[in-house]
């Protein structure tokens, strides 16, 4: 039972209380994006911005108001949505004072000097959505890379690159990715300025792209929470802005279409459905809190306005088909679950977490993804989502030690899916997760107290862009967790993403790390790969510990 404490109190607190940093210098900014070339060169063709007027409405702007950088989402053969958010101020609350809507411009080009023109067009930035813009471009050719950039007023924004997916029924022979999760902006987010060189079709993002939390906590070289606990929209949009202000993330956004979906801190730290995992609100006030945190979600994100919340609620599962290769379900794990059982979340398992009712997707999302999984044609079928699939026994020795916030916590809804699987010979499983800050490689069965049971499908767990500090290689918890878990096959504890690479006949994920992000200027290197051929489902070590590029 929640206590009831006064969500007005909190509110006054935090305003009274809140800071907002210096807004970014904008020369600066173009500096570290390296667009001030481009840029200058838009800046020489303003008026004639593909022959669009600006309207009256138009503001011209003292400040730079591209400070959060562009980003593309959601692509489809023949369409992608274009995002950013007019932020002259941008922590804030963007430093807008027009109660209007402003009109944007946006063209899409086969080239980033924009000299063939394919689509353009004017999207408004909406002040209900704290102008923020979300362009769905139609129109567009499959399995085609784009360059795109937006206008407003005198000023350019960057130029960032994308491209739509092939047909949904084409022979498809590769797809190149990555997945990441967990980026707390107290360190750097050098991950992403190597994931923006690497030769990729797309990013997946699986949650907490920011923190809820306050100001604790050493940050490195001053990287800190500007303000404490966030609660109200306005405070959410100003950690959005600052988080979107890392000119390392802008790259990553800039350079790939993402495709992305929340775990918890994008909210509140374990909250499960409607009910907050700390006692500072009743569920009435939580609800105003989420449904803050959801529309500012939906404001930073290039997601499309299927996806736009209503109220305390957001449509956020859905699919991606990536030819007949492969097949994404995007999975939310968060909104609709039952609370974590047992009030703790690491327990044995009791009859609470065993009931077989209990659920971490809610009935109707667990229908849909059982449908999608009968239906798709493609070679390999993924759940991209955000918390650990494969049982994990996390304490050493007799006894065990379950995390009821993970599908641990839920085995029966994890059974009905694998169940499932089984039945309906579904082919190659493969789970893709964020959530604990640390790499692992699981292979996935039906029974887990029997090591010879056969595996039904495989799962990739990626560790954080930056939470958790430096971290460092296995030590003595991984080996003994392997030892306890021989299903898991891999346990490292250094910051990075996932690299994969598909193709018919086989599925590889590269585990890239960096030594260190509590300062600037790490190497990057891939600490080892696992296999997955077609048709047999099982883990194979194809490779460790190769040199930093």
């Amino acid at each position: 039972m929640k206590n009831d404490h006064g969500f007005d109190e909190v509110k006054r607190i935090l305003k009274n209380n809140e800071e907002s940093l210096k807004s970014i210098d904008r020369r600066k900014f173009l500096q570290a994006s390296g667009k001030v070339a481009s840029l200058a060169l838009g800046l020489t063709i303003a008026n004639q911005f593909n022959g669009l007027s600006v309207s009256a409405e138009a503001p011209s702007f003292k400040s730079y108001p591209f400070t959060l950088g562009i980003a593309s989402g959601e692509p489809l053969p023949d369409s992608v949505v274009l995002w950013t958010r007019l932020a002259p101020d941008p922590l804030n609350g963007g430093g807008m004072k027009q109660q209007h809507d402003v009109p944007v411009k946006w063209e899409v080009a086969r080239d980033e000097h924009f000299r063939n023109v394919v689509k353009h067009g004017v999207e408004f930035a909406r002040a209900q959505f704290g102008h923020s813009v979300h362009a769905e471009v139609y129109g567009l050719q499959p399995g085609t890379e784009y360059f795109y950039r937006f206008k407003v007023g005198n000023d350019i924004s960057q130029v960032g690159r994308t491209k739509t997916l092939p047909p949904f029924t084409a022979n498809i022979s590769k797809l190149s990715f990555a997945f990441a999760s967990c980026q707390h902006y107290n360190e750097y987010f050098t991950a992403y300025d190597h994931m923006a060189k690497e030769d990729l079709d797309l990013v997946y993002h699986l949650g907490d792209y920011i923190y809820e939390t306050g100001q604790s906590g050493d940050g490195a070289d001053g990287r800190i929470h500007n303000t404490p606990e966030i609660y109200t929209l306005e405070d959410y949009r100003n950690r959005y802005a600052l988080y979107k202000s890392d000119v390392d993330l802008q790259k990553a956004h800039e350079a790939f279409p993402w495709i992305v979906t929340w775990d918890d801190h994008e909210v509140e730290d374990n909250y499960a459905g409607g009910v907050p995992s700390k006692n500072d609100q009743t569920l009435a006030e939580f609800a105003i809190r989420r449904a803050a945190a959801y529309q500012a979600y939906y404001e930073h994100m290039p997601l499309r306005r299927t996806s736009m919340p209503h109220k305390d609620s957001m449509q956020l599962y859905r699919t991606l088909t990536y030819g007949n290769l492969a097949h994404f379900n995007i999975l939310d794990t968060r909104q609709y679950r039952d609370d974590q059982a047992n009030g703790d979340l690491w327990k044995s398992p009791t009859p609470e977490s065993e009931d077989p009712k209990r659920t971490i997707l809610g009935d109707e999302q667990e229908a849909w993804l059982l449908g999608e999984l009968d239906q798709s044609k493609a070679t390999w079928n993924v759940l991209a989502q955000q918390v650990f699939f494969a049982r994990r026994d996390g304490k050493m020795g007799a006894g065990d030690n379950l995390s009821m916030d993970a599908w641990d916590g839920y085995p029966a809804a994890r059974n009905r899916i694998l169940s499932h699987v089984r039945d309906h010979n579904i082919s190659n499983l493969v789970v893709l997760t964020g959530d604990v800050h640390t790499n692992w490689a699981n292979d996935i069965k039906l029974d887990y107290t029997n090591p010879d049971s056969p595996s039904i499908g495989v799962e990739f767990v990626g560790t954080s862009i930056t939470s958790g500090g430096d971290g460092y290689d296995i030590g003595s918890y991984g080996i003994n967790i392997m030892k306890e878990n021989p299903h898991i096959k891999f346990y490292n504890n250094q910051r990075g993403y996932i690299r994969c690479t598909v193709t018919p006949q086989s599925w590889q994920s590269d585990y890239r790390v960096v030594p260190y992000v509590s300062r600037p200027g790490a190497a990057i290197s891939t600490r080892i790969s696992f296999k997955v051929e077609n048709g047999k489902p099982g883990l194979q070590n194809v490779g460790q510990a190769i040199a930093a590029t």
